[in-house]
């Protein structure tokens, strides 16, 4: 069973989902042959679904594919997460208007037309990933991460490809912090992991109740848990919740963009970066988005590889 519908644009689908082997393969998110395959859990069971587009970004067609559902609900469900993951309810339009009055961001606009940040549709599934992360290069994190969902994630077959469900809270929360460590996560990362999913697993910590907090409530619901800090908790608003008022400017990869576009270089204080990210309002989330997707283009057309 299947549902396809005209997303609003602009959206490129490409540019937008290409995060997903960026930096090494995902096995809860799989993107290869311009079909992107994720499980979601709906009625107890996990039902694997895929999501194919067409058309140009002004107005792309998408269609999201569950094999083996009888029910429109489990269809309707997966066509909720598809959007989600790619950022359909940011205001695109509304950026590029505020962004037209920035000469770095109109800049990147024009290159980047269409490029959405990818939203996390699970909060736990965010959250450890932001510990894989911590204070280590993406590459090395998405080989972590990818580790662990081998190893305690469910694998299920859809349309002939192999895809991972993200492993449980209550799985961790019994995970051995030894068997997280032979997958080279730290002691104390391991022991993050495996603390959060204790809390999650014996509800003293409800990441669904999250959504409806404001932006200070969720930063002190998450930096008062071990391992979490103010950088995983805005990147938490910001990729998961999808607010759009939100610069996590403690982040080495935000602070190294600001620099490159706005200070030639030199050293930018946390403090500056706020301040110039406030008069972006609530676009924040888009524009740091755009700044670093912009900071890898010119990272590769310095080593010679393009644009």
């Amino acid at each position: 069973m299947d549902a396809s519908f005209v997303a609003p644009g602009p959206l490129d689908v490409d540019a937008t989902l290409s995060r997903f082997h960026l930096w090494g393969e995902d096995p809860a998110n799989q993107l290869s042959g311009g079909v992107f395959r994720r499980a979601i859990k709906w009625g107890g069971r996990w039902r694997g679904y895929e999501l194919r587009w067409r058309g140009g970004p002004e107005s792309p067609r998408l269609t999201v594919s569950v094999p083996g559902a009888r029910r429109a609900a489990v269809v309707d469900a997966a066509v909720a997460e598809a959007r989600h993951v790619c950022g359909l309810d940011l205001d695109l339009p509304s950026f590029y208007k505020v962004a037209a009055g920035d000469p770095i961001l109109d800049g990147l606009a024009t290159r980047l037309y269409g490029l959405r940040p990818t939203l996390s549709p699970v909060a736990f599934e965010m959250l450890v990933g932001s510990v894989c992360a911590q204070q280590v290069n993406l590459t090395f994190a998405f080989t972590v991460r990818a580790r662990l969902v081998r190893r305690f994630g469910e694998a299920l077959l859809v349309g002939g490809q192999a895809v991972y469900t993200f492993p449980e809270p209550a799985v961790l929360a019994r995970a051995a912090v030894a068997e997280l460590r032979r997958m080279q996560f730290t002691v104390r990362k391991a022991e993050y992991v495996v603390g959060l999913a204790q809390r999650v697993a014996s509800g003293e910590l409800d990441l669904d109740g999250l959504a409806s907090q404001s932006n200070d409530e969720v930063i002190e619901r998450l930096t008062a848990v071990r391992g979490f800090g103010r950088w995983s908790a805005e990147w938490f608003l910001a990729r998961c919740l999808g607010r759009g008022d939100v610069c996590p400017a403690g982040d080495l990869g935000v602070r190294r963009a600001f620099e490159h576009f706005y200070a030639r270089g030199r050293a930018t204080s946390e403090p500056a970066i706020r301040r110039r990210a406030a008069g972006w309002g609530a676009h924040q989330n888009v524009a740091v988005h755009y700044l670093l997707a912009g900071r890898r283009l010119a990272a590769r057309a310095a080593a010679g590889g393009g644009a």
